[in-house]
């Protein structure tokens, strides 16, 4: 199941919704009422989630007038999240918008459908306290809006960090016309936090082959790649990377990423291994998606246990699959550090 408003062909869907009809639909948001009074968490949790999906009014709305809506999605709930993270011991969940998040839209529409998410994310967080926290909705590909949407969220929401897709249409991370944003998050000593999408090149490339299977895997390890080798990993080394699903595919194509690619002229005389190497290792990677022994092992060796974060991508997964799992994989102390400990360095707020 697909998750998000974007088009099979996103750059004419940029220009199917118009901001008429999204001012218009907006105000159905009304419908869908305000938030549920606090409920109070069972027991004493205590882990940090990382990768948890929230659906404010106005973006539900916008799915479905672009009819790229999804059963999970139109039936999340602030209760249901509340009831997972319970169930699972999650004690704060890191909450960000579903893919795509505004792509799809015209600048004004984005624009505006980041500020409504990031206003009702902040929310939710401020009435349930301690309970969440948020990764700011930005306009991608937007420059100058998602500037603007940054100066807001940092400097009145006060949010956790920002989440953005691993692509834009044919923009990845690492695009140069992106720079300006990364520049100024890393001036924010910023963290940032990427969730896979399908990129325009690779909409449904096998009809019976969902795009969450493998094109989202796919999608994060190019990200990668174009954070890495446009030099934006090691010019901006004060932003702190979340790679959702363990990085995807990355452990599968290390060998290409710190070999392969070095044998080639464009990039020979430029990078070294260790170089290579050192960028991923300062990445951080969550849980969500590999609670299994393949794919764990993988990333537990290409990076220290230090660099892994628990998430879940609710409503996607719960969060019991992940607490269930990890003691059986991990020593107690790396448990620790992955449930809670690694995510207080990136949120030392949730200390107190």
């Amino acid at each position: 199941m697909k998750d998000g408003l974007q088009a099979s062909c996103a750059c004419c869907a940029a220009h199917a919704f118009s901001r008429r009809q999204f001012l218009g639909g907006a105000t159905a948001a009304l419908a869908f009422g305000g938030l549920a009074k606090p409920a109070l968490a069972q027991g004493k949790p205590r882990i940090i989630d990382v990768h948890s999906h929230v659906v404010a009014p106005e973006w539900k709305v916008a799915s479905k007038l672009l009819n790229k809506d999804s059963p999970l999605l139109n039936n999340w709930t602030i209760q249901k999240t509340l009831d997972d993270m319970d169930k699972g011991g999650v004690e704060t969940a890191i909450t960000s918008s579903p893919a795509p998040q505004t792509f799809g839209l015209d600048q004004a529409a984005a624009a505006k459908l980041a500020r409504e998410c990031n206003d009702y994310a902040k929310k939710l967080e401020s009435d349930y306290k301690g309970r969440f926290g948020t990764w700011a909705t930005l306009p991608f590909p937007y420059v100058d809006a998602c500037l603007k949407e940054i100066e807001y969220a940092f400097d009145t929401l006060k949010v956790d960090g920002v989440g953005c897709l691993t692509s834009y249409g044919d923009k990845w991370l690492g695009d140069a016309s992106f720079e300006p944003i990364w520049q100024e998050l890393n001036r924010r000593k910023a963290t940032v936090n990427t969730h896979p999408t399908t990129p325009s090149c690779c909409t449904n490339p096998v009809p019976a082959i969902d795009d969450v299977y493998i094109e989202y895997g796919a999608d994060t390890a190019r990200a990668l790649f174009t954070v890495i080798f446009s030099g934006f990993g090691a010019k901006f080394g004060d932003i702190n990377w979340i790679w959702s699903h363990g990085g995807g595919v990355i452990t599968s194509v290390y060998e290409r990423f710190t070999v392969q690619v070095l044998q080639r002229p464009v990039y020979r005389d430029k990078f070294t291994r260790p170089q290579i190497e050192a960028q991923i290792r300062r990445f951080y990677y969550d849980t969500a998606a590999i609670p299994n022994d393949v794919t764990m092992a993988a990333l537990a060796k290409m990076v220290p246990t230090a660099q892994i974060l628990f998430g879940t991508d609710f409503p996607y997964r719960r969060a019991e699959e992940y607490a269930k799992y990890l003691p059986t994989f991990f020593k107690d102390s790396d448990v620790a550090a992955i449930e809670r400990d690694n995510a207080l360095r990136l949120l030392p707020r949730l200390k107190s």
